[in-house]
């Protein structure tokens, strides 16, 4: 069953989401992310490329024709056809196809209240269903 971890009280969720990605993609080998909208798919694919001078994150878009070969793939369409597993959400609601990863990552931000009200529906939506929620604080933590 898939495991979904909430990482909340990030100031910086999108800068917080390209180092849990480069993370996730040398642990488990592959990740999809889900962003809400265009904009936040393009932020996101700048902050990959020049995250750090030393290390590279090969990832694309869906519609991309390297999609079915490159490891990591960023996008704010609600589909998913290929094998990954992790899934990034940064999308307000829970995706359709959450289930078929191995882990979920939940990213919530300290500055948006519609976004914080939209992570704890999205938890109660996981509980609910009976799903393992794990919960980082990451003021605690200092990242």
């Amino acid at each position: 069953m898939t495991t979904i971890d909430f990482y909340t009280h990030v100031d910086a969720p999108l800068e917080f989401a390209a180092r849990l990605v480069a993370k996730a993609w040398s642990q488990h080998g592959s990740v999809r992310v889900l962003t809400p909208d265009r904009v936040t798919s393009d932020r996101l694919d700048r902050l990959l490329w020049t995250q750090s001078q030393l290390s590279f994150v090969p990832h694309c878009r869906l519609d991309s024709p390297l999609a079915a070969e490159t490891p990591v793939l960023v996008d704010e369409s609600p589909e998913h056809a290929g094998p990954a597993a992790v899934l990034v959400n940064l999308a307000h609601e829970p995706c359709n196809f959450f289930s078929r990863f191995e882990r979920v990552a939940e990213i919530v931000g300290t500055a948006d209240d519609d976004a914080i009200a939209a992570a704890r529906s999205r938890f109660r939506f996981y509980r609910e269903r009976g799903y393992e929620l794990r919960s980082h604080n990451m003021a605690e933590t200092g990242s």
